[in-house]
């Protein structure tokens, strides 16, 4: 059945040129992925926390049952300045389980660091019982290390650390099979999951999240690097008023992909309130879970869901979501009328509260995502989107056969060229959904460690440095803040990460804009 609501359609213009701002760049060498040579052996070693050196009023204590050694620590307070600092005699390089046995009457957040380095920050159960918490596949270097951990925001009691040797870095999987969920996917689309499918686990492709329309941010990026991201990022929403700023977003999308690059759109869907529109939940006063309804709306037409609504069948806040999702359907398709494949990431971070489509917990969010899909795929035929699941926890799986690819967002306390838990993180979200589904990052806040993800064997498809403070300064240069400029510079110099040239030739493009536009430049110079 064909869509009802006006389409703009636009006809495929000639590539573009890059913007005149972007100015020639160092160019620098590649980076080989390089880290410690792993050697595996099986080793464990326990250490006593009442042995370890104890800071800031952590004390040793005998006064709970089944504790090991000659007592346990706790004493830490509450304002995260006391903790304990174990020296370990590490036998050899290669990935080792953490476990920490502890308990707490409350649940605490425990912030690990190793040779001064965050690593990690995990929460405690609140059981008052002693229990075993693990990290798994953590990296460590032979020799004596500083591992310490530092109870945030509450006491807790702290029996021992437990290291042993990892054993589960090899069940880790990048055979997914790159089949798009959608059987009547356009061709643009299925080359393009192909592509994303046969690189996975053998490069990471860079991305960066663009606002306004514009492409300062990436353009930022090729000046800091030499070097583009492969996928621009964007956010969009359905209008207020005029179409114009919201086809702004999707005219740039159009035109990167048209220029060689890879586009990936992001919904935050500002609730459809006439009062309180937001996507915060406090922020709005909109309640999914009175728009859900057993009828079966996905390939009605308007009239008809018109017709549902006057007669008092479905909900205003049901109505007030269709007439939104078929809104930003009209915005989809004028892509797939200029045959623009789409990353396509709706309802991002599914699992919170703090994003209203979230907020009434896991049937209201899956009802909708479901709502979506079908209405895009059957009713408006959308065949140009690559839907990515962003909701990030096992409670909140969608129905497999309506996403191609899971993503995660991480964005770190005090993060700063962090080399984040990638092994943790990946293992976690591949056990629920699965090898045969692609893995990405979303959202950071950081550009990812890229030799740290080949080491941890936990290769995502691809990763998105949000914008704004995360990439630049006030001025509009780069911002340090996140991501050093020797970090960012080596991330996308490593042979470990896909950049727009080296894609651009891979898909056949020739030879690169941007090289062509550098190399006229320095000849305007000579004259």
């Amino acid at each position: 059945m064909t869509a009802s609501v006006p389409i703009i359609v636009e006809s495929v213009s000639d590539p573009a040129t890059e913007p005149d701002t972007t100015l020639p760049v160092e160019t620098y060498p590649d980076y080989p992925v390089t880290y410690p040579e792993i050697e595996k052996q099986t080793a464990g070693n326990l250490y006593e926390a009442e042995n370890g050196e104890l800071k800031g009023g952590a004390r040793t204590a005998f006064d709970l049952p089944e504790f090991s050694g000659d007592g346990y620590v706790t004493g830490f307070g509450s304002e995260g300045k006391a903790s304990v600092v174990f020296d370990i005699d590490v036998p050899t390089n290669q990935h080792y389980d953490l476990s920490f046995n502890i308990s707490s009457e409350q649940a605490v957040n425990c912030r690990i660091t190793l040779g001064g380095q965050q690593l990690t920050i995990f929460r405690t159960t609140g059981n008052g019982k002693f229990t075993y918490i693990t990290l798994y596949g953590v990296f460590l270097t032979k020799g004596m290390q500083k591992l310490e951990i530092t109870p945030e925001n509450g006491d807790m009691c702290l029996d021992y650390l437990k290291i042993e040797n990892n054993t589960s870095l090899s069940d880790i999987s990048y055979d997914a099979k790159g089949e798009l969920v959608n059987k009547n996917a356009g061709e643009s689309a299925k080359e393009l999951m192909s592509f994303l499918s046969d690189n996975y686990g053998k490069h990471m492709i860079t991305g960066q999240y663009a606002y306004g329309g514009n492409n300062s941010e990436l353009d930022l990026i090729y000046r800091t690097t030499g070097k583009y991201p492969v996928i621009r990022f964007s956010e969009t929403d359905v209008p207020d008023e005029s179409f114009d700023e919201s086809f702004r977003e999707i005219d740039a999308a159009a035109e990167w992909y048209l220029n060689g690059g890879i586009s990936c759109i992001s919904w935050y869907w500002k609730a459809p309130s006439d009062t309180k529109s937001s996507i915060r939940t406090e922020e709005t006063d909109f309640d999914l879970s009175k728009a859900v309804t057993t009828i079966n709306l996905a390939e009605l037409t308007e009239e008809e869901i018109r017709e549902l609504y006057s007669k008092g069948n479905i909900s205003r806040e049901c109505y007030g979501l269709i007439l939104d999702i078929d809104n930003m359907a009209g915005q989809l398709t004028s892509l797939k009328n200029r045959g623009v494949p789409v990353l396509w990431r709706p309802l991002p971070e599914g699992c919170g509260s703090w994003y209203w489509w979230g907020s009434k917990g896991d049937k209201p969010y899956k009802w909708l995502w479901q709502l979506i899909y079908d209405r895009f795929t059957k009713y408006f035929e959308l065949d140009n989107l690559i839907w990515i699941w962003n909701g990030q926890s096992e409670s909140s799986i969608v129905d497999r056969r309506t996403f191609d690819i899971a993503s995660v967002d991480l964005y770190l306390n005090n993060e700063k060229d962090y080399g984040h838990r990638y092994y943790e993180e990946f293992a976690a979200v591949q056990k629920f959904v699965g090898t045969d589904k692609l893995l990405a990052i979303s959202e950071c806040g950081s550009v990812p460690d890229i030799d740290a993800a080949f080491r941890d064997n936990a290769v995502w498809s691809f990763f998105g440095v949000w914008y704004g403070k995360y990439i630049q300064n006030e001025e509009g240069g780069y911002s340090e803040e996140f991501t050093g400029k020797e970090a960012l510079i080596r991330a996308y110099n490593s042979d470990g990460a896909l950049t727009l040239d080296e894609y651009r030739k891979l898909r056949g493009f020739g030879e690169d804009e941007h090289e062509k536009t550098e190399d006229t430049t320095k000849e305007d110079k000579d004259e």
